[in-house]
């Protein structure tokens, strides 16, 4: 389905494609025609949630070594705290299709966004390692809920423009993992130099982004309200579908790459002679390629019946930066920086897709759920991997050739999700 073509088949609102009773779904209005102030704010809630994202993740890695010293954390401990991310997102991502059908997806996001501020207000208040855990879990389930459901409420509310506003909410979710990253380090230090501010500033932000939901939720006929019964969907199989799984597994295998990039680039760059603080701006390089391409790939993409070109163009580009990797990794280290930031953007290009591989909303829901749960499982042993390979081997040839046949299966996989064709015809 292109980006300019509006889905036909059970509306999009229906959520609950097995329940007898009729399910809470979202109406837009009472007539069920958006009005122009409810799109804008919809549009302005799915931005300020994209921001939030991310921060939690990203201005912790900034402050972790102070976190750490601060809570007299092991370093095992500290190692599995940066695994929990993708372990959380696996988790409780799979309850956002029940919470979806109960509550309605904007109520829900809104949910997440609570959970986000607290988890970021009570985390540096905790006075332990558990605590700690405990309260980054509690953001973490938060992101993980909106995570799936983001694409949900663009087919929703926009099922016409389904490539330009994934590629809108894509760009803020790359601007505020760059910006946390970027900014954490001053803001601590502009308040005093205390970890625990600086962790907690961020709270500010998932806050703001609780206020655009409340009216859509509490209004009448609006997000989370219940609809007049609809037609019930037809009951979805998922695991039958041959491009649930190719998207499951694009998109844990492009996790994974994303993940090895951002945790273990620099030091590639350091070892091959490249110093501290260049090393970390080449990483920025590398994120920051994701603001723009984030929106302009799924506009692009959602133009398309067919979305394997696009795969096999950034899995190529990542092919060539780590070819790049092995072979001159300080020579041509800004090319290659480059070049790993557009393969990066397999991200936006994988959540276009979940929106354009299923008719319906109920469809959307489980696939992505489904896609997401199943993907960030796949991307755990990842990062690890690569650790281990470059701790037993001694250098960073063998690391880098693994990276690179990752990246076979995942243009493989995602050329498979790329086809023109929907979930409903498989299951």
């Amino acid at each position: 389905m292109r980006d300019d073509e509006t889905p036909t088949g059970t509306p999009a609102g229906t959520l609950n494609p097995a329940a007898p009773a009729a399910p809470r779904t979202e109406a837009p209005t009472r007539s069920g025609a958006p009005s122009a102030w409810t799109l804008r704010l919809v549009a302005v809630g799915l931005v300020l949630t994209a921001l939030n994202l991310r921060p939690a993740i990203t201005s912790l890695g900034a402050l972790l070594e102070e976190v750490r010293d601060g809570l007299h954390m092991s370093g095992s401990v500290a190692g599995v705290l940066t695994s929990v991310p993708p372990l959380c997102f696996a988790v409780f991502g799979v309850m956002a299709p029940r919470l979806a059908r109960r509550f309605g997806p904007g109520a829900v996001v809104c949910a997440g966004m609570a959970a986000i501020t607290a988890g970021l207000v009570l985390r540096p208040l905790v006075g332990g390692t558990a605590g700690f855990l405990a309260a980054s879990a509690l953001a973490l389930m938060g992101i993980a809920v909106s995570n799936v459901l983001m694409p949900v409420i663009v087919k929703r509310w926009f099922p016409d423009r389904v490539g330009t506003m994934t590629g809108l909410y894509s760009m803020a979710l790359a601007l505020g993992t760059a910006l946390a990253a970027a900014v954490t380090v001053p803001l601590t230090d502009a308040l005093g130099g205390g970890w625990r501010a600086g962790l907690g500033i961020w709270a500010v932000l998932a806050a703001a982004a609780i206020l655009p939901w409340l009216p859509l939720v509490r209004g009448g006929g609006t997000a989370g309200q219940p609809a007049a019964a609809q037609a019930p969907a037809p009951e979805l199989r998922i695991t039958r579908s041959r491009t649930a799984w190719g998207l499951a597994c694009f998109f844990g295998l492009q996790a994974t790459a994303a993940y090895i990039t951002m945790g273990w680039m620099p030091q590639i760059f350091r070892d091959a002679g490249v110093s501290a603080g260049t090393a970390g701006v080449l990483l920025a390089v590398t994120m920051a390629m994701g603001v723009p391409l984030a929106f302009v790939i799924p506009r692009v993409a959602g133009r398309m019946r067919n979305q394997g070109p696009i795969v096999l163009f950034l899995g190529s580009c990542g092919l060539i930066g780590y070819a790049g990797l092995f072979l001159a990794p300080a020579g041509g280290a800004w090319a290659w920086a480059v070049l790993l930031g557009i393969s990066n953007c397999s991200f936006p290009l994988a959540l276009t897709m979940i929106g354009m591989r299923a008719r319906s909303g109920a469809g959307v829901v489980r696939l992505s759920a489904f896609a997401q749960s199943t993907g960030y499982l796949i991307s755990i042993p990842g990062p690890l991997l690569v650790g281990v390979l470059y701790q037993h081997s001694g250098g960073w040839g063998v690391p880098i050739a693994l990276m690179a046949a990752l990246m076979v299966p995942q243009m493989a996989a995602g050329f498979l999700a790329g086809r023109d064709r929907t979930i409903e015809d498989e299951c």
